[in-house]
């Protein structure tokens, strides 16, 4: 195989991979941060502690994390074809990549959340600040570090899962992986499908990098949570004005 014949396959397989990773990341942290949040607040000692709600939650991530993600997609073969009309091509691909990040995802957050000091929620805690408050303007922000190398770490891992995906049918480099390299035996088109997937995995990494160190170098420049009794115009609101960040 030539390498124009190679760029002609790559470049369509290479946007199929950047959607459904994009599609599926977004999805993830949208709604796994809110799980992550829930897991420490429900948690023992939690604002909203509730020993069963936490179990329960638990239970569930811990199971939809054991699950192989090959297992993964064809058990979701029904519902993915019921939720998005077809099992192949990268749009399928997305539903299990999705379900399969969120709660490793969600067990990043709340390994991040948990990290932040508990005095300062003490802290706005004592001074009236809501659950609400304490989660946007306390855990959030004081995790934002740990939440972003989360990020990282969780598109990294969806990236090797579209590849995997490729094994039946879910488009992107993972197909023509196999399509090529294993069933053509096109070995040399299988090692630069390998070295795009390193330069692109590399390329998130090194923004992710930079995106932690930036953020952690802004709370120690005064981005970190202030607490505040009062303003020079009047009295502070216990919600809203408790914390400013």
């Amino acid at each position: 195989m030539t390498w124009d014949q190679m760029q002609a396959l790559m470049w369509p397989a290479t946007q199929e991979t950047f959607q459904m990773v994009g599609v599926s990341a977004a999805v993830t942290v949208l709604l796994g941060l809110p799980l992550g949040v829930l897991l420490v607040l429900t948690d023992k000692g939690g604002l909203l502690a509730n020993r069963a709600v936490n179990k329960a939650i638990g239970f569930v991530v811990n199971i939809a994390r054991s699950v192989p993600f090959i297992i993964l997609m064809i058990a979701l073969i029904s519902f993915t074809r019921w939720l998005v009309g077809t099992s192949i091509g990268w749009q399928a691909a997305t539903v299990p990549l999705t379900i399969g990040a969120i709660p490793f995802f969600a067990r990043l957050v709340e390994t991040s959340v948990r990290e932040v000091d508990r005095g300062l929620v003490e802290a706005v805690q004592s001074m009236g600040g809501s659950t609400w408050t304490i989660v946007r303007k306390t855990l959030l922000p004081e995790a934002l570090p740990g939440l972003a190398a989360s990020v990282t770490t969780t598109i990294i891992t969806l990236v090797s899962y579209s590849a995997m995906a490729g094994t039946v049918g879910g488009g992107g480099l993972g197909t023509l992986a196999v399509n090529y390299g294993y069933q053509r035996f096109e070995t040399a088109f299988m090692w630069v499908i390998v070295a795009e997937l390193v330069i692109i995995v590399t390329a998130v990494q090194l923004l992710g990098d930079f995106a932690v160190r930036s953020l952690a170098n802004r709370g120690r420049t005064g981005g970190r949570t202030r607490l505040l009794g009062r303003t020079p115009a009047g009295p502070a609101t216990p919600d809203e004005d408790v914390v400013a960040s």
